[in-house]
């Protein structure tokens, strides 16, 4: 069994697991995609490149963009500012966000396209 996203428009709207057999009877486009992929990276079951083939950049998911070109899913973009990386299809900030201190961590602040930095329990 693999998994497969329906495409509409260029968005997925469902992802089932199926075989190739009971996809081939649907109607619409069903595109095949790997739960073990990310980033353009095969992963294994403990969540490290294991060498594997890479299918389609990334895991599709309701609302992910396939972009037929490259052929490629990627998630909605979680901000403006933010730049779609061409070989892995994921979303980077403009700014890299810094180490995360002890005690703390960073959010996104999109009015001022930076990180901030917050304690925990603030």
């Amino acid at each position: 069994m693999s998994h497969f996203a329906k495409v509409e428009d260029g968005v997925v709207v469902s992802v089932i697991v199926a075989d190739q057999e009971f996809v081939d009877a649907l109607d619409g486009t069903w595109i095949q995609t790997s739960y073990n992929t990310h980033g353009n990276v095969h992963l294994g079951q403990d969540g490290e490149p294991d060498g594997g083939t890479a299918l389609r950049k990334n895991y599709a998911g309701i609302g992910f963009t396939y972009n037929s070109t490259a052929d490629a899913f990627h998630a909605p973009s979680p901000f403006p500012s933010w730049n779609l990386n061409s070989t892995t299809f994921e979303w980077e900030p403009p700014v890299e966000q810094p180490d995360n201190p002890e005690g703390g961590f960073y959010l996104w602040n999109e009015d001022e396209t930076n990180w901030i930095l917050t304690r925990y329990g603030d």
